[in-house]
């Protein structure tokens, strides 16, 4: 028997309590209403309260479950991880995130911290803020993303100094920094490869 996966969108909300739902309120699609308050969900689908509340617990019991299984420690090899590990958390974000993930010996994933929350094109990192918990739960190595809400993952000149400095930071500290990735829509760009970091 085929499960909710095997359904359309309009028939998921139907599920839901939200027949009235129609695409043409939310013509971004799935991604435009995930970061939304309930009241702006109701506004928005033309639902009333206890609908949109129940639409908006559905979306943060999402996120929970995709936030628990990228604490599974999994191995983290390269960008491609690291946009497996946050597409979730970042996508819909209207402002810039930077993450740090910290990694043991094998790179396996013993954390991840959200460094800071910028404005809708930049993100102010300072090294002590990402290499603070990296000291505190001894670290073997940092990796570090931030997502671009445009969805276009080009770094700019401040993420190309952030990075360098990050870099240096890690290299004083014993504690390497392995990447900076920055996470588009669907895509991503390593600032390792990028800079040809050594």
């Amino acid at each position: 028997m085929l499960g909710p996966e095997a359904l359309e969108v309009e028939d998921l909300f139907s599920l839901l309590g939200l027949e009235a739902a129609v695409r043409p309120g939310w013509d971004g699609g799935l991604a435009s209403l995930v970061r939304l308050a309930p009241d702006e969900l109701g506004e928005r689908l033309q639902a009333r309260t206890p609908q949109a509340w129940r639409l908006a617990a559905a979306f943060e019991l999402g996120r929970r479950a995709a936030a628990e299984r990228s604490l599974e420690r999994p191995l983290v090899r390269g960008p491609a991880d690291v946009q497996r590990l946050l597409a979730e958390v970042v996508r819909g974000e209207e402002r810039e995130q930077f993450h740090v993930l910290l990694l043991d010996g094998k790179h396996r994933l013993k954390a991840r911290h959200t460094v800071s929350i910028g404005s809708l094109s930049t993100s102010i990192v300072h090294p002590r803020e990402v290499f603070r918990p990296a000291v505190r739960a001894a670290a073997a190595a940092v990796l570090c993303a931030h997502n671009h809400p445009s969805g276009d993952p080009e770094p700019s000149p401040e993420d190309v100094a952030v990075t360098q400095r990050l870099d240096q930071a890690g290299k004083l500290l014993g504690i390497p920094l392995l990447d900076h990735v920055v996470l588009g829509d669907g895509q991503w760009v390593s600032m390792r490869q990028r800079l040809a970091l050594a």
